[in-house]
């Protein structure tokens, strides 16, 4: 029996009677008349299910935007969602469902391509305005799949894989990965999902909209449903939401559903509930079009939620590897073939799609190598277990931890060793304009109101001067490509384990009880990290993007045009020298302090006249260590860094025993306190402060290619007395 997707929270029409209603018996005419119905019906569905099987199903996937493990009802949360559960009670719903990655872009990378996001070179989340990065088109996509099966494929809502800006042009758009036709926004809907503004339709900029994000996303795609030109091929509907990702916005009818106005759980609530809607009007449209056994629809989330209180006893939210940023969602419905309110506790997530939509319709995968499995005889009651030959695995080189594998009952977590450059003062500064700005105007309790300030940072704000300074924050938070080569040569540290059956919170380290399977999760975890970043495309080179590897003679990398230094390494402290005419070597009977204090006087010069230029891989700090390392003297207690580790080659290799080069030495931050706290430099008295310059001072030594050695010097900034960017 079909069933009508509702608008509405009621039940669906067509369900069948309550147990507590009276049974009439039919008299035995009817009755007899009834059984005859019944068998021609059934010969009936019994040929329209044959007709069904030799169709190619279309295929639909849904994809909310930071939504929980714990929001929608039928995981338990709550968020009142009939229409994604009834999905789920005829279909199969995996309790143990995984995103692609803990943030936005990485994720929608791994479900449209099947492969880790790193292999994809998405190391983050994207910021078109700032950055090179985008999918390469030289991923091959589920659209583009389905597209030379005879799919019509369009995409409908957010995108975030990269998009033309006006400082990065020629970035390419859901066209040039396989979509038909799009309706889409580059990155968030903005303002709010309340009549945004941002919509661009295949290329054009459609202006502001009347209505919510969900509702206008699935109004295009039900008028795309009804104008197609080949109403007999099959589809690929690509629906990914805005909701319930910040600035929040939802019917106020549908928010005092869920508590106060001004609460911010109420809203985000809403937001979730207003999808769903949504959603019922999207799969009625869709039972209209085809008959509900031709169509295979999907729903997950990008990643966890940014809200503690819906992930469930899992730990970590949003942005980290642990349990409650990754494990999300996941129903899989197609009438006839997946059986009805079936559940599996088997990991699975978004980097199965791809093998398993091409299982489930019999297509010949890419020779691309994919990281995920084929779901297809789990989801058909074939089996009910899944063979792997990797583990599921996360990379996000900015998260604590950085990667996690999961294999079987089992879950490994590792971080990253080295610090990015981040400027942690200017974050400091800005979160305190911020959080001034609030109470000087008297807002900062209605901001904050059912939430806190530090989860208002990352949700929004009301206060357009707040919103302002918000933009700063999250921009100086975000990833920057000059970040990739130090990234790049770092190695993992802190490995845990944890058995997410036993303990789902992962609470307990059990590397210490259980050394058997640390180690061989640790070794799987090292290989697929390091095969992962190797793949990785580095965006701080000249090279415009990713291609695929040319053969011997085919071309020729065009040459960077820098005049050469007089010592061939290069990393951003090099460009630092460089474009700053910084000596960097000792004149004729010139003392490695001499060397020191003539450098400092010219910075002193420099800084005078507001002359000083970082590269992007430096910041204030690293600048500030620089000039830590060149001061000497017994009586300052302090720096003589470069009185051993000489300029430039920063070490002392014809020394007795020779010195350690500081150059692409990965110190975390306690092993450089190891260090400095050894024999040879017990003399060099820093404070903590002073070692933090010092720290990343050495994260701008490592090596860059020589190609984007270019790109550093063009794209310094000009540093003022004030440490703030010009």
């Amino acid at each position: 029996m079909s069933m009508t997707f509702d608008r509405s929270e009621s039940r669906p029409t067509g369900a069948m009677p309550r147990a507590d209603q009276d049974f009439q018996p039919l008299p035995k005419l009817l009755t007899s008349f009834a059984t005859g119905a019944a068998a021609f019906f059934a010969l009936i569905a019994m040929a329209r299910m044959s007709h069904a099987e030799s169709r190619i199903p279309n295929v639909v996937v849904l994809l909310a935007d930071d939504l929980g493990w714990k929001d929608i009802g039928c995981y338990g949360g709550p968020v009142r969602t009939p229409n994604l559960d009834r999905l789920a009670s005829e279909g199969m719903r995996l309790t143990d469902f995984y995103s692609g990655a803990a943030v936005c872009s990485p994720s929608r990378a791994v479900l449209l391509t099947g492969r880790t996001n790193l292999r994809c070179s998405i190391y983050s989340w994207i910021n078109d305005h700032d950055q090179r990065i985008h999918l390469p088109t030289s991923e091959v996509t589920l659209a583009e799949l389905l597209k030379a099966e005879g799919f019509a494929t369009a995409h409908f809502g957010k995108w975030h894989l990269g998009m033309p800006s006006t400082q990065h042009p020629d970035k390419p758009t859901p066209s040039d990965h396989g979509f038909d036709d799009w309706f889409a926004t580059p990155n968030n809907a903005q303002p709010s999902h309340r009549n945004p503004t941002n919509f661009i339709h295949n290329g054009i900029l459609v202006g502001p909209r009347k209505g919510y994000a969900c509702d206008l996303v699935v109004d295009d795609a039900v008028g795309w449903l009804d104008a197609r030109s080949n109403k007999e091929a099959p589809f690929f509907l690509n629906v990914w939401f805005h909701e319930p990702h910040a600035p929040l916005a939802a019917p106020s009818g549908l928010v005092q559903q869920y508590g106060d106005s001004l609460d911010s759980a109420a809203l985000y609530s809403a937001t979730i509930a207003n999808t769903d809607r949504a959603i019922g009007r999207l799969i009625e449209k869709l039972h209209k079009v085809d008959a509900p056994e031709n169509t295979i629809i999907i729903y997950a989330s990008d990643n966890g939620s940014y809200r503690s209180d819906r992930v469930g006893n899992l730990r970590g939210t949003k942005g980290s590897n642990y349990e409650g940023g990754i494990r999300v969602p996941g129903i899989f419905y197609w009438p006839g073939h997946i059986p009805a309110a079936s559940v599996t506790d088997q990991p699975a997530g978004l980097v199965d799609i791809v093998p398993t939509v091409c299982g489930l319709l019999g297509i010949v995968q890419t020779s691309t190598r994919l990281d995920g499995t084929d779901l297809s005889d789990l989801l058909t009651g074939k089996t009910t277990k899944v063979v792997r030959e990797q583990p599921l695995f996360w990379g996000l080189p900015l998260a604590g931890p950085a990667f996690a594998i999961r294999a079987g009952r089992y879950a490994m977590v590792a971080y990253r060793d080295g610090e990015v450059p981040r400027d942690n003062e200017a974050i400091a500064v800005i979160k305190t304009k911020i959080e001034s700005t609030l109470r000087d105007k008297g807002v900062f309790g209605t901001e904050t109101r059912g939430s806190t300030f530090a989860k208002q940072l990352f949700e929004g704000f009301s206060d357009s001067d707040a919103e302002r300074l918000r933009g700063q924050f999250i921009r100086l938070n975000q990833f920057h490509e000059s970040w990739i080569p130090t990234i790049k040569q770092s190695k993992l540290t802190r490995f845990e384990l944890y058995d997410l059956v036993a303990d789902p919170s992962q609470q307990r380290d059990l590397s210490i009880q259980m050394p058997q399977v640390h180690h061989r999760l640790k070794l799987k975890l090292e290989r697929l990290a390091s095969d992962a970043m190797r793949e990785a495309f580095d965006w701080s080179s000249s090279q415009a993007a990713p291609v695929e590897p040319m053969e011997a003679g085919e071309g020729k990398q065009a040459e960077p045009h820098v005049h050469r230094l007089q010592f061939t390494s290069r990393s951003p402290f090099d460009a630092f020298l460089y474009v700053n005419r910084i000596p960097a070597e000792r004149e004729a009977d010139e003392t490695p302090d001499d060397l020191a204090g003539r450098i400092l006087g010219r910075l002193a010069n420099q800084e005078g006249r507001i002359l000083v230029k970082l590269p992007p891989g430096m910041n204030r700090l690293a600048y500030e260590g620089f000039k830590i390392a060149l001061e000497s003297g017994n009586d300052l207690h302090r720096g003589r860094c470069f009185a051993c580790h000489r300029l430039p080659e920063l070490g002392h290799a014809t020394a007795s025993p020779p010195i350690p080069s500081l150059r692409n030495a990965s110190f975390s931050r306690d092993q450089l306190r190891e260090v400095m706290a050894s024999d040879s430099h017990r003399e060099i008295r820093i404070d903590n402060t002073d070692f933090h310059r010092l720290h990343f001072l050495l994260q701008s030594l490592s090596d860059v290619p020589e190609e984007s050695f270019r790109e550093l010097i063009l794209n310094a900034t000009v540093l003022d007395t004030s440490g703030e960017p010009q």
